[in-house]
């Protein structure tokens, strides 16, 4: 990627030494590494250098290429992660979650960024700035190299820890061997503390790191290595890598262990009094729903929650991402040729609560025997609720719902989204998901709802612009953006670290282990719910730690980590269709039924037990142990 990109993207804007015009710097290939740290130009650009190749995984971190991925024309709509879990559906690609052994790769990323990182931590004590400036440059340094390495670990396992700069004629660091799983976890926390220490508390800008990004980044690594410590045995494997503890080799003590470091690191951040939710005390539902969608459209006005944030400030390619473009349904779609191509899962939506019954999942109800295990599509023997508008069905339901999908006859940008997979004829002959219409009683009826493609948003497979799952997505959506035929328009920032992810971290370090301050936990527990306009408290249980995480965060790219971290993907994903909510209108009634369905026209997919480690790359050249079953 251009070294430009990094100057514009990240006007982060690196300020320690003030207003700087970025633009007009020298790549850093073209001169040498003296003039470039001579002026407080260059060594802010390098700054933004480091810092774009951060692995966040945002909106341009994509399964099949990586982070940062955002060139002219990236094809990268079916494969954000939350495609890859029980969260969504692509309308185009499908078989994604078997590509578990590659996805995400982060190796030859990884340690190019750590030659970069160790380079200039060689270089800050040789540099003419002050020593404020050093120490700060130093934690910041360091808390990349933490969340290089925190990357590192939760795809491969062990990996090779550097910390010098490698000369051709060392092969000690040339060819590092890798360290065990537990010692690489114990360096990323380690050299967390280290940024921790030095780092200050930031000026509130949240784009760059702190003494609270650190915490969080130590909250969330911890949490991570203590699941797979305890949760190991749930898959697994076997082999020369395993043997010499390569991948596992860690055990109770060590879960218990790094919970305690993941309750610490979230404890300070809490009690620091430094971050609130974002409208924490919302008045009605509709509020609710509103202040939430809000905190993603655009971070910037909830930095009382934000902790570290990425920001996109400039269109175009290489600078800003696709996401609002590949996001809009059907209806709202601009000139963009390629919209709705991720979907939200039934499987998402059955989790929301209905606030008549706090504390429990609410699956959608279609029948008035109350079976919601039946994907079997219509029957003409069952008994089907009737609604007489397709938002019917979804009312008292946690305000979160309507912020992060966009449901059935929902208004988004001014217009009635249309997604209707069939109707009933008079004559009660079902008609589903094919094109088709009717005519009763002088009025045109189609089974998608309207006439053409142009004016609906749901289940037409020509084009993959229609939401195969009965959902669209509104999570990050700018209101006021419209699509066009260009790529990577989208200036919404991507929030990496928040208040509420911390205090789900903490609630289930403390449930898992017991430890920490559960008076604390499930304070933090229900303030997130108080948030979204829930009146009645919860117990702290993992299953209701568990539930408001997946509600709480969704398509914030934490799902998927979940599900690897807990050992829990194999067992969702082994031949696995995810479902879909089918509206129909019943032109017997004029009312509109629902079927839960598989998902139309989809495939099963499986998630294998050595995708919990990732291959490693070139084992031919480096010497290394490669991971169990490749």
């Amino acid at each position: 990627m251009k070294f430009t990109k990094y100057i514009i993207i990240l006007v982060f804007a690196l300020g320690i030494f003030g207003c700087n015009d970025y633009l007009n710097l020298e790549p850093t290939d073209k001169i040498s590494a003296d003039k470039l740290f001579a002026s407080a130009d260059g060594i802010n650009a390098f700054m933004a250098n480091l810092y774009s190749n951060a692995p966040i995984e945002d909106f341009n971190c994509v399964a099949t290429n990586g982070m940062s991925w955002n060139p002219p024309w990236p094809n990268n709509a079916g494969f954000y992660p939350w495609i890859m879990t029980d969260e969504a559906v692509g309308s185009q690609h499908q078989v994604i979650v078997g590509w578990g052994g590659l996805d995400f790769h982060w190796w030859e990323e990884g340690y190019k960024l750590n030659k970069d990182l160790n380079f200039f931590l060689d270089i800050i004590p040789d540099l003419k700035i002050s020593e404020e400036i050093k120490t700060q440059l130093k934690g910041e340094a360091l808390f990349l190299r933490a969340y290089t390495y925190y990357a590192l670990a939760k795809r491969y396992g062990g990996v090779p820890i550097i910390t010098e700069i490698a000369s051709v004629d060392d092969s000690v660091t040339m060819y590092a061997p890798r360290s065990t799983e537990k010692e690489t976890w114990d360096f990323t926390l380690q050299t967390c503390d280290e940024a921790i220490a030095l780092l200050n508390e930031g000026d509130g800008s949240r784009k760059r790191a702190t003494k609270w990004a650190a915490l969080a980044l130590k909250s969330r690594a911890a949490l991570h290595a203590a699941s797979v410590a305890k949760y190991w045995n749930r898959a697994p494997l076997s082999g020369d890598a395993v043997d010499k503890k390569l991948v596992g080799g860690m055990d109770e003590s060590d879960a218990q262990r790094y919970y305690a470091e993941c309750i610490s690191a979230s404890e300070e951040l809490i009690k620091s009094g430094e971050f609130t939710l974002y409208k924490a005390s919302p008045a009605t539902v509709e509020e609710a729903s509103e202040n939430y969608r809000e905190l993603f459209e655009d971070p910037n006005r909830a930095l009382n929650e934000v902790i570290f944030m990425k920001d996109f400030p400039l269109p175009g390619d290489e600078l800003g991402s696709n996401q609002d473009n590949w996001g809009n349904p059907n209806q709202t779609r601009g000139t963009w040729p390629h919209p709705g191509r991720f979907n939200p899962s039934l499987e998402l939506v059955d989790l929301y609560e209905d606030y008549s019954n706090p504390g429990q999942s609410a699956p959608i109800v279609t029948t008035e025997d109350g079976d919601i295990n039946n994907y079997d599509g219509y029957n003409k023997n069952r008994t089907y609720l009737e609604f007489d508008s397709p938002t019917d069905i979804f009312k008292g339901k946690d305000a979160r719902l309507s912020a992060t999908v966009i449901l059935p006859g929902s208004i988004w940008k001014d217009t009635k989204i249309i997604i209707q997979g069939g109707y009933i004829k008079p004559n009660g002959t079902p008609v589903m998901l094919k094109s088709d219409h009717i005519t009763v009683d002088g009025e045109t009826y189609y089974t998608y709802g309207a006439s053409d493609l142009p004016f609906y948003s749901g289940f037409n497979p020509l084009g993959y612009s229609c939401t195969r799952s009965g959902f669209g997505f509104k999570k990050f959506l700018d209101s006021k953006f419209v699509p066009t035929e260009y790529m990577n328009q989208s200036t919404t920032g991507w929030i990496d670290f928040r208040l509420a992810e911390i205090y789900l971290n903490y609630a289930e370090a403390v449930v898992e282990s017991g430890q920490g301050d559960a008076t604390l936990a499930e304070q933090g527990l229900n303030a997130i719910r108080k948030r979204a306009a829930h009146k009645t408290n919860i117990p702290l249980t993992l299953e209701n730690v568990l539930r408001e995480r997946r509600v709480e965060m969704a398509f914030e790219n934490v799902r998927y980590w979940d599900l690897e971290r807990r050992r829990e993907y194999h067992t969702l994903f082994h031949n696995t269709i995810r479902h879909a909510l089918i509206p129909v209108l019943d032109l017997r009634t004029k009312k509109y039924i629902f079927i839960r369905s598989l998902v139309p026209w989809a495939i099963p997919n499986s998630f294998f037990e050595r995708y919990y480690y990732k291959i490693i790359p070139g084992i031919g050249s480096n010497g290394l142990t490669q991971n169990p079953q490749y």
